[in-house]
């Protein structure tokens, strides 16, 4: 008998913008990724509310699994695991029959603007900070689960939570993205469970938590028929918050590194061992959210290309349709010192009318390419901010930025992130999240060796990347850094 078929593994990994499902491998601690499917992705206005159609999102799940079965048979390969990660905070409600009560909710809706100082009246923000770890936004879960009519006989499903039990017909949560919902204590990982009774919140409201590499479950039959894979398939939870996979994959050397997760969103911070959960952090509004083996994510939350995104998006119903890197490149040639905007404003959370908000609160802006490099200098000045207060905070040295995501093809926010910082920024890997969605499973398979701490996925990330330096304008060399193996 021949050797079996080598394995892989399948990262579904969608944004709040688009989805891919991307075939990974590990060979020799080298990884090596495929894309197989993408598909566009967006809140949409659906019974009086932005909602997300999870209907056509698992559709399209079922499509990009289909097709990487499909490319791995023709390899010769055989896919061992599938791993999900998504945007956090939202859910769906499902009853004990499986239905799905409505189609989840959009952080960006409204429905919570009313619900904030209901929990606060209940729970302080400083109460809540001490147990969660949490800085305020106004679409956490929690203030989510207040704009509730009832919770009676359902359970809530994070997004990525909700995809697998579709696929498996398990339930479970995983601990990343359950550090997001406001009701996670962030001393020990486990369910605030007098947090929920002080809110009135059932107390099984939420699946049973499971750390990133677990086994949530196998397909079901369905499932497998539908998508070609052998019932057997296993879905793994991984770092299903996209933002702790591609945490988990920044391509350190060292620990004295920031990161910068840039993509519809930037989050903006350092990688701890314990939570900060002091007064000061609090009042700058850091948050404390879990990592790939308990690692802290020790963050802001700031402004993100969905500034940009929805910039181009309007001007393209004017049209012509904008050509991006054109204006990049018009918005790189304008003056240093331009108007800004306060990038992390709830001003720019909710989609349409983008340039014109920007415009009046920035001022002069006559053209687009103005408006570009407004936002651009915005975003670099907020990473600025954010990271000299990451690391007053937490005491932690910041020698390199890593930037990974999307925003790491962005030379103009990379180059201005470096001046603004006075640090070298390496930029890369763009696909950090389905990278570390896709070296969680495959340390869990012990292609990679486990533990201790995220050594061998880093040190796997590090021989995966093709990462552009950009130095400070004092220096203004930009130089492509070699990667070994």
């Amino acid at each position: 008998m021949g050797a079996p078929p080598a394995p892989v593994f399948a990262a579904v990994d969608i944004g709040a913008s688009s989805g891919r499902v991307i075939l990974g491998s590990v060979s020799g601690g080298s990884p090596r990724l495929t894309t197989v499917h993408r598909f566009p992705n967006g809140a949409q206005f659906l019974g009086g509310a932005l909602r997300w159609d999870i209907d056509a999102l698992f559709a399209e799940v079922v499509v990009g699994l289909r097709l990487a079965a499909s490319a791995a048979a023709e390899s010769g390969l055989r896919i061992a695991g599938i791993g999900i990660d998504t945007w956090a905070v939202d859910y769906g409600l499902v009853d004990d029959g499986g239905i799905l009560r409505h189609l989840p909710f959009s952080y960006r809706d409204t429905r919570t603007r009313a619900t904030v100082d209901v929990v606060h009246r209940t729970l302080p923000p400083e109460t809540l900070y001490d147990r969660t770890g949490l800085q305020f936004l106004p679409f956490t879960t929690v203030y989510q689960l207040a704009a509730e009519r009832s919770l009676d006989g359902v359970q809530a499903l994070l997004i990525p939570d909700l995809l697998a039990y579709r696929l498996t017909g398990e339930r479970r949560t995983e601990a990343t993205n359950a550090s997001t919902t406001g009701l996670l204590d962030a001393r020990t990982g486990t369910w605030a469970e007098d947090l929920l009774d002080e809110l009135g919140l059932p107390g099984d409201l939420f699946p049973p938590l499971v750390e990133p590499g677990a086994v949530i479950g196998q397909l079901l039959p369905e499932v497998a028929l539908a998508t070609g894979l052998p019932e057997e398939t296993a879905v793994v939870a991984v770092g299903s918050h996209d933002t702790a996979s591609a945490v988990a994959a920044v391509p350190a050397t060292g620990p004295g590194f920031a990161y910068i997760s840039s993509g519809t969103w930037s989050l903006v911070g350092v990688e701890l061992d314990a939570p900060i959960l002091t007064a000061a952090s609090r009042a700058a509004n850091f948050t404390n959210e879990r990592g790939v083996d308990g690692t802290i994510r020790y963050l802001r939350n700031t402004g993100g290309l969905w500034l940009l995104q929805e910039c181009l998006r309007e001007w393209a119903v004017e049209g012509p349709s904008p050509d991006l890197p054109t204006l990049l490149s018009a918005a790189a040639t304008l003056p240093a010192g331009g108007p800004m905007i306060d990038a992390e404003s709830t001003d720019f959370l909710a989609p349409d009318g983008m340039p014109g908000r920007i415009r009046r609160a920035a001022g002069d802006l006559p053209t687009r390419e103005s408006v570009v490099r407004c936002i651009m200098d915005s975003l670099a000045d907020a990473y600025a901010r954010t990271l000299r207060d990451a690391a007053r905070l937490s005491g932690h040295t910041i020698d390199v930025i890593h930037v990974v995501g999307g925003g790491s093809q962005n030379a103009l926010l990379c180059q201005l992130t470096a001046d603004r910082t006075g640090l070298p920024v390496l930029a890369g890997p763009v696909e950090a999240t389905a990278l570390g969605n896709i070296l969680v499973q495959a340390r869990a398979a012990g292609i990679l060796e486990s533990g201790p701490g995220l050594g061998s996925i880093r040190r796997a990330a590090y021989a995966a990347a093709d990462t552009v330096r950009y130095e400070p304008a004092r220096s203004g060399a930009r130089t492509t850094v070699p990667q070994q193996a």
